[in-house]
């Protein structure tokens, strides 16, 4: 079956994790209420997970096409999505925690 785009509509929707959606949310999100993109800080405290762990999220964003950086300039986060493709946002105490300590 053929499927013909309207004007303004991509032919297929943008494709991520339920992960990766979420933190696009968070990137729209803040920058849209604080007119400047996330700092990987930013992040990190939201998601509460390490800094590698958002570096990591944030490389496989930009790999994925899904956002762009501008190299050696902070705040430079910027969405490839339509922002009506994401999913809600939800709170922080909502993010699931990984951890990888051993707790006994």
């Amino acid at each position: 079956m053929n499927h013909i785009s309207e004007p303004g509509h991509a032919a297929t929707p943008p494709s991520f994790t339920a992960k990766q959606g979420q933190y696009l949310a968070f990137i729209h999100a803040y920058t849209l209420v604080l007119g400047r993109p996330p700092a990987e800080a930013d992040l990190q405290r939201h998601f509460r997970v390490t800094p590698p762990a958002v570096h990591g999220m944030v490389l496989s964003l930009e790999r994925a096409g899904l956002i762009r950086r501008e190299p050696s300039r902070a705040r430079s986060i910027g969405l490839l999505v339509d922002p009506m493709a994401l999913p809600p946002l939800q709170p922080s105490h909502l993010q699931p925690v990984k951890t990888t300590v051993t707790r006994y």
